[in-house]
């Protein structure tokens, strides 16, 4: 997996330097197109990791940064209204993955997040805490966290 990422890596600086545009746009759709050319070329070799957790990390950080505009923006909502419709809590959400680098993926992109913040994990690594600005339900917290943040990294890391 590392060969085709330094691969799609040294493809897309050559295709930067053949166009003579150094800009992120030209390197990135340089990136996509040595990764179909690389995707193309070794079709029959059987190693296709790398071709599958590409595509997933990039839905990832797009819905990353989908949730941090839409967290942002619900912030910054409630501190512009003079009424405050936010309801604190402390949450335990109980964890299905169970590396470290998971654990600390998933709280770090919670804490990230405007809104939220990863307190503790239990000692068994089975529960994360989570401290949240709004919790009228707290079963409907807890699924969109395992829906969406979680449900991704496991998806990456297995």
């Amino acid at each position: 997996m590392k060969n085709r990422f330094v691969s799609n890596l040294l493809l897309s600086l050559i295709w930067v330097a053949l166009t003579g545009t150094f800009t992120v746009a030209n390197y990135l759709f340089g990136f996509i197109l040595s990764f179909v050319i690389l995707r193309v070329i070794t079709k029959g070799s059987g190693t296709g990791r790398y071709f599958t957790i590409v595509p997933k990390i990039i839905v990832f950080i797009i819905y990353f940064f989908y949730e941090l505009i839409k967290a942002n923006l619900q912030v910054a909502y409630e501190v512009s209204t003079p009424r405050f419709k936010m309801k604190p809590g402390i949450v335990k959400v109980p964890l299905d993955v169970k590396s470290n680098i998971g654990i600390t993926l998933l709280a770090n992109l919670i804490s990230l997040t405007p809104g939220t913040l990863s307190l503790d994990v239990s000692n068994d690594r089975k529960v994360l805490y989570v401290h949240a600005m709004y919790v009228s339900d707290r079963q409907k917290f807890v699924d969109s966290i395992k829906n969406g943040f979680e449900k991704r990294i496991l998806e990456i890391l297995t």
